[in-house]
């Protein structure tokens, strides 16, 4: 199974796939990493981990169906079977989602349907919830409301702020985004 990763930040969750891939459990390839960001930090680890790159900055784009086509290219050109949006920061359509069907994987950080979309972090702090996690999940047209692949739960701590939580949630995606991959490698075969 060849992967294509997306990332627009710091690209831990990326380095957490490449890991899995070459350590076990995931018998994937990282065939390509695509950031949107000339200044993202998933780079320099793609550099580190030896991963082609390729930069599509959104900004340099007309609409984000232009970006998506791009993606579309870009990905059919490595060779890739399955995408995986790593953290990255950027709705995409159904150019995007129609031209790989039930092979694009999500990680969000918390338990959907709960608090969809942006900041997700910040709006289970604001509810008070006791619990939120991470769900990565098949991308469907509708933001945040794919089918579940797996779900982690992590409790809010007294003291809690934003980056305490967020550290957690992220521990917690990286144990957890290798295993939906497989998952969602596995649908793919039948």
């Amino acid at each position: 199974m060849r992967l294509g990763l997306m990332a627009s930040g710091d690209g831990s969750n990326f380095e957490a796939v490449v890991r899995a891939c070459r350590q076990g459990p995931l018998r994937a390839d990282v065939a390509l990493l695509v950031v949107n960001k000339p200044e993202c930090g998933a780079m320099q680890r793609a550099d580190r981990l030896g991963v082609p790159v390729q930069l599509l900055d959104h900004r340099l784009f007309a609409s984000r169906e232009a970006l998506d086509q791009a993606l579309i290219e870009t990905f059919r050109s490595a060779g890739v079977d399955l995408i995986v949006m790593a953290g990255w920061m950027r709705i995409v359509t159904t150019v995007l989602i129609e031209a790989f069907p039930e092979r694009l994987v999500n990680i969000h950080p918390s338990l959907l349907p709960s608090f969809r979309g942006v900041d997700a972090v910040g709006q289970a702090l604001a509810a008070g919830v006791r619990l939120t996690g991470c769900t990565a999940h098949l991308v469907t047209p509708e933001v945040d409301a794919g089918p579940v692949l797996v779900q982690a739960a992590v409790p809010l701590l007294e003291g809690d702020d934003h980056g305490s939580l967020a550290a957690r949630i992220h521990r917690q995606e990286h144990r957890i985004l290798p295993l939906a991959i497989a998952l969602a490698a596995a649908r793919l075969r039948g």
